[in-house]
């Protein structure tokens, strides 16, 4: 991937990849490379005609391409642009797509947390005791600003990008679901905003 994120400031932008099987197929080529329509059909259960479709339109908003260095060239190979995607949660407010679009993939965050959390439940005897003890979650409640909880969320990134670069060649190196999540509670005394 050419770049680690892509921030998106157009609604329509963020309106493109907020689809069922948009965002699968983007979440696909990220964490498992370049591949083709036929390929991820076959992986994600659909017809190669709707995936190649649904890639089209990911190419047109700019998340995905054609793989410069793919090996065949009768096969169309695709891959993602960017590691990330972001967006401004109180500009796509501006409008009512925008808000769709942003809820949406917030909501496809929570089911996929979900997801990751149910499968390691299911797996969990077939996993080392190493990773037994690393994975889990946590619910500390902290009293913070909002701007310390935005650089917070720069900090911790940075770090599991910088220990990913480091792990890169480690035989022991998992993908791992990491979902960094802070929302503020209403507080009586001090009231909210």
């Amino acid at each position: 991937m050419d770049h680690e994120v892509f921030h998106v400031h157009d609604p329509r932008t963020l309106k493109a990849v907020a689809h069922p099987l948009r965002v699968r197929l983007l979440g696909e080529l990220r964490t498992n490379g370049p591949a083709t329509a036929t390929e991820l059909a076959g992986r994600l259960g659909e017809s190669s005609g709707s995936t190649s479709y649904h890639l089209r339109q990911l190419a047109r908003y700019g998340f995905v391409e054609v793989d410069p260095g793919q090996r065949d060239r009768r096969e169309r190979r695709w891959r993602a642009i960017h590691r990330f995607t972001s967006w401004s949660d109180v500009e796509m407010a501006a409008t009512a797509e925008g808000r769709e679009a942003a809820a949406f993939l917030r909501r496809r965050q929570l089911e996929k947390l979900t997801a990751d959390v149910e499968n390691f439940e299911r797996e969990r005897d077939l996993w080392s005791e190493a990773w037994v003890e690393a994975a889990g979650m946590s619910d500390l409640v902290v009293r913070l600003s909002a701007a310390t909880v935005a650089s917070l969320y720069e900090r911790v990134s940075a770090m599991f990008l910088e220990a990913a670069e480091r792990d890169r060649g480690d035989p022991d190196a998992r993908p791992v679901a990491v979902l960094l999540a802070a929302h503020p509670r209403r507080d009586p005394a001090a009231g909210h905003g």
